[in-house]
Order: C-alpha cells, then sequence, then structure tokens
C-alpha cells in the first residue's frame, strides 16, 4: 500500500515524466501500425488503397486457387466419364458376341446378358449424372472467370496508386518551396496567422516547416496539437503534446497543454491516465484556469 501511495506522489509531482511515459497514450500517426489512428487525410487515402491493394491480391490469389482445384476436378471427371465410355463399348461388343453363341450355351449366357445388360443401364447413369457435375462445374468457372481480376487490371492498380503517391508528393514540395523563402520569425507570424483563421491546413504546414528549421519547435508541436485537438483527432493531438513537453516542459502554456492532454485521453478512453493528468496539473499549477476546470473532472 505504501508503495503504491510513492508511485501515486510521483506521479502527482512529476506530470511532464508521466507524461513522457505513456506509451498506450502516444501511439497517433504510425502507419506501420496494425491498428493505426490519427491520421491525416493524405495519409488515410495512403493507408485505404494499401488496403484495398491487399484485398485485391487476396482475391487474386484466392481464385486463382480455386480455379485450378476447379479445372483440376472437371481433368478428372472428365478422366471417369471416359473410362466409363470405354466399358459401355466393351459391354456392347460383349453382347454381340453372346448373341452368336449357339443354342447350348443359351442359357447360361442369358443370365450374363442379363447382368451386363443392368451394368450397361447403371453406367450410362452414372455418365449422365457425371456430365451433369461438369456442366455445373463448368458453369462455376465461367462465372470465376467473369469476375477474376487480371494481373493486368491488378497492375493498372499498382501504377495509379504510384502516380497517386507522386502527386501527393509533388504538392509537398511545392508548398515547401513557396514557405523556405521566408525567414523564421516571418514564417511564424504566417503560422499564427493561419491559425487565427482558422485555416488548419496551411497552418500545420507551415508549423511542420517550422520544426525542420528548429525554430521555435516546441511551440510549433504544441500549435500543432492544438490544431488536431480542435479537429477532435484526439490521438495526432496528443502526439504532438507529448513532442511538445519533451522539448520545453516549462512553456508558459504547459498548463493548457497538460489539461488538453488529459481531455483528449478521456475521449480515447483512457480514463486512468486521464484523471492522473488532471491531478498532475492541479498539483503543479493550483492557481491556473485550467486547474480549477480539471477538479471538476476529478470530483
Amino acid at each position: 500500500m505504501k508503495s503504491s501511495k510513492k508511485i501515486i506522489f510521483f506521479l502527482l509531482t512529476a506530470p511532464i515524466l508521466s507524461l513522457a511515459s505513456e506509451p498506450s497514450a502516444f501511439g497517433a500517426g504510425d502507419l506501420t501500425s496494425s491498428q493505426p489512428y490519427g491520421l491525416t487525410s493524405n495519409e488515410k487515402v495512403i493507408l485505404e488503397t494499401k488496403q484495398k491493394l491487399k484485398k485485391v491480391a487476396q482475391k487474386s490469389n484466392y481464385q486463382e486457387n480455386k480455379l485450378d482445384s476447379l479445372r483440376e476436378r472437371i481433368d478428372g471427371l472428365q478422366s471417369i466419364v471416359e473410362s466409363l465410355s470405354r466399358k459401355a463399348h466393351n459391354n456392347k461388343i460383349s453382347l454381340q458376341k453372346l448373341a452368336t453363341k449357339n443354342e447350348q450355351g443359351l442359357q447360361n449366357s442369358n443370365a450374363y446378358e442379363e447382368r451386363l445388360a443392368q451394368q450397361i443401364q447403371d453406367n450410362s447413369v452414372k455418365i449422365e449424372t457425371l456430365k451433369e457435375a461438369v456442366k455445373e462445374l463448368s458453369k462455376v468457372v465461367d462465372d470465376i472467370n467473369l469476375h477474376y481480376v487480371t494481373k493486368e487490371e491488378y497492375n493498372t492498380l499498382v501504377h495509379d496508386v504510384n502516380d497517386f503517391k507522386a502527386l501527393v508528393a509533388k504538392e509537398l514540395q511545392s508548398s515547401s518551396k513557396k514557405t523556405s523563402s521566408l525567414s523564421g520569425a516571418e514564417l511564424a507570424k504566417q503560422a499564427k496567422s493561419y491559425y487565427d483563421k482558422r485555416y488548419y491546413t496551411k497552418a500545420i504546414a507551415a508549423y511542420e516547416e517550422l520544426i525542420r528549421r528548429n525554430y521555435r519547435p516546441a511551440y510549433a508541436h504544441y500549435m500543432i496539437g492544438e490544431m488536431y485537438y480542435k479537429r477532435k483527432d484526439y490521438g495526432k493531438a496528443i502526439s504532438f503534446y507529448k513532442k511538445s513537453s519533451k522539448l520545453y516542459s516549462k512553456a508558459s502554456y504547459m498548463p493548457r497543454l497538460m489539461y488538453h492532454t488529459a481531455i483528449a485521453m478521456n475521449k480515447t478512453g483512457d480514463k486512468e491516465h486521464a484523471k492522473l493528468f488532471f491531478k498532475a496539473l492541479v498539483k503543479k499549477y493550483p492557481n491556473s484556469p485550467e486547474a480549477k476546470e480539471a477538479k471538476k473532472y476529478i470530483e
């Protein structure tokens, strides 16, 4: 019990360290994850396209395997039909030979003839049944061929995806050239102007450029987190809040960062960590407006 109290006291007195140690909450924006979340619009399109490609490939492989299996079955059935046809033909020849026998062996041959005739009849029924089965299998094969995704179609789809990626890269490069001519201060002013006008897409791109230039990166991460928070993309917001706090944990906006981080965690279902953040906020910044709001969540 005492050990648990020490752990909770440590979390309350060191919120930023707690902020940096929440891998379950700060796992957003990863395209390689099995269940990615917090993606941009371009990343979502690319992820959806990749998933479609994967489904098309799986469907193509499944249909190829099914088609090969059906072809093998048809070949086997055709072999059986041919074998039965040969047997029927041989039986007819045997009947003809029996008809030429003399009357002395007529009684015995009649019994054999009856058995042979019955066998021929049975074989004929089996042949008709197998022919119907072949017809049904042929229909299935035709249906598969009708909906089959060819390699050419698959390659065309891959080509379209690559073209889309190239287009996105070209647009990003063009946007980067426009902002590269501005100084860090000018770009920061422009980014804030976009933010105030709620042009979040342009503002995010500008702040990302500031991060690449290492111009006030902590604040740039915080502002990007705020915009994703306003868009209710809470996973992305948490990710950028975490990076901001790691870069500069004594910034004036830290109460707001912690408050929004806690709310974002609460929204994503991580209520336990959200509560710890609210408590840490009240403990570290008791006189801040955010601390007063945090108390409501704690209560």
